[in-house]
């Protein structure tokens, strides 16, 4: 159980037994009861079966590889996942990233580390952008778990209120007056502009001329830091720690595939964008340092 009472279960795929076993110890002693299997077909059912919040996935597997389990759990699970694998090459960071992991993690590992970066992730909003949601239990057959994801009542209310008959006022009932409106009811408010693209951090959108894009949680985090930065530059560093929660903070480790990642996560947003490297109308790139926005237009 976490500090809210909710059940904290993590799914280890893993198919060597020593690694298995430092996994299980790592998170039991981070509060996570586990559940573990050695091949990708039995982890990707222990996951529909357990509902975790976080699994830790092995790119070598037998039957499945880890990339293949990976794109199946995100078709139908919001789970954080995490890919530990002994290939650190860029193409296989990117397949990871692009099958629906969360973070990429090179072996050998710190545990230590490890563990700073699933508590990182579960400081981090879980269903943004481009992830699928927890399905609604009511329109499933048979028992179902408590989900560890708990629906908003901005979620909630309208199908509440659908089934609850409107009543009409009396007819000499007074009619309410009329909403004042609020400085808070601008359409700008909480808006960031650069070039004709526009940001709203507190409701995760982000469009170009208008028309709104469909950015992963990493994507978004990644242009909404830049937008608050403005031509500030922001490291690589910098932004693999916003993109783990830790904005700015250097106690916890930053290494290569960190940054690679933040590279492939930066490419995929510049193509949403349809940002152009060699003359961007959106993201710069400083040469040796990091990402800034472009000049104005």
């Amino acid at each position: 159980m976490d500090d809210t009472g909710e059940r904290r279960l993590a799914v280890i795929i893993e198919d060597d037994p020593d690694i298995r076993g430092l996994l299980e110890t790592v998170l039991s002693q981070a509060g996570f009861e586990t559940v573990s299997a050695d091949n990708g077909i039995d982890g990707v059912a222990a996951v529909r079966q357990f509902s975790p919040v976080v699994t830790t996935l092995d790119v070598s597997l037998p039957g499945i590889d880890g990339f293949e389990a990976a794109k199946r759990i995100r078709a139908f699970s919001s789970t954080y996942i995490v890919m530990l694998t002994a290939r650190d090459e860029e193409i296989d960071a990117l397949q990871g990233l692009e099958a629906g992991a969360d973070d990429y993690v090179t072996k050998p590992f710190r545990p230590r580390e490890l563990r700073a970066r699933i508590e990182a992730m579960l400081r981090r909003p879980r269903l943004a952008g481009g992830e699928p949601a927890v399905a609604d239990p009511a329109a499933t057959s048979g028992p179902v778990a408590a989900p560890v994801w708990s629906a908003t009542m901005d979620a909630v209310a309208p199908a509440v209120s659908a089934r609850v008959p409107a009543v009409a006022p009396p007819a000499d009932a007074p009619s309410a007056p009329a909403p004042v409106a609020s400085s808070s009811d601008s359409p700008d408010e909480g808006w960031l502009e650069h070039n004709g693209l526009r940001v709203n951090a507190e409701m995760r959108i982000a469009e170009v001329d208008g028309v709104e894009l469909e950015l992963t949680r990493s994507e978004f985090d990644l242009v909404a830091a830049l937008m608050d930065s403005r031509r500030r530059v922001r490291s690589k560093a910098d932004l693999a720690l916003r993109l783990r929660g830790e904005d700015y903070v250097t106690t916890y480790y930053v290494n290569d595939a960190d940054k690679r990642a933040v590279e492939v996560h930066m490419a995929n947003l510049r193509r949403k964008l349809g940002d152009n490297i060699a003359a961007p109308r959106f993201i710069e790139t400083v040469r040796g340092v990091g990402y800034r926005l472009a000049a104005l237009n």
